[in-house]
């Protein structure tokens, strides 16, 4: 039996991969410690994370928090879009909602953003300082966009367990919760 060589393309997405899950599940360690794990050089480590930002497979780096030690909760705020046609200058301003005057006064740091599909259309998963400040900027955006949405739901999180990948440090205070 004859076995296919594979393509140098698919040995390139391999090894993205394993970098990839090695940063994410190492990612306070350096590039020789990730090339460790990897079995790779520090070199091909070096240039395959440099070619994955340029490629946009990485497109950014962010660190976890625990949002209640900074006085601040955190919200998800779920909109489904109305039927109403969207221009493309008013889909430009949904993308750059942050420079929205009113909103830029509010204390409130958007963490995640997510176009979605199902009940809801777009997720956002912010802090805020309190509950008054994440029902603000959810009737600024409302406001905002008249029309444009016909269903918004506000939640707060209580407790996150893991996020990026990371188990939160104090997950024991589930059992509070449940």
């Amino acid at each position: 039996m004859r076995v296919m060589k594979r393509s140098s393309n698919e040995q390139i997405k391999e090894d993205e991969m394993k970098i990839l899950a090695a940063l994410q599940k190492y990612p306070k360690e350096n590039i020789a410690t990730i090339a460790k794990h990897c079995g790779f050089s520090k070199q091909k480590i070096y240039k395959t994370i440099k070619q994955m930002e340029k490629n946009h497979i990485i497109w950014g780096y962010a660190i976890v928090t625990d949002e209640q030690k900074q006085g601040l909760q955190k919200y998800v705020l779920l909109i489904k879009r109305s039927i109403k046609t969207i221009d493309n200058k008013t889909i430009d301003q949904l993308i750059s909602y942050q420079k929205n005057k009113e909103i830029a006064g509010l204390e409130i740091t958007v963490e995640n953003s997510y176009f979605v599909h199902g009940e809801y259309d777009w997720i956002l998963i912010f802090t805020a300082k309190d509950i008054r400040q994440a029902k603000k900027f959810s009737d600024i955006l409302l406001s905002a966009y008249p029309g444009m949405f016909s269903n918004v739901n506000l939640i707060q999180i209580l407790m996150t367990l893991q996020s990026q990948h990371v188990l939160n440090p104090d997950h024991i205070k589930l059992r509070e919760l449940l």
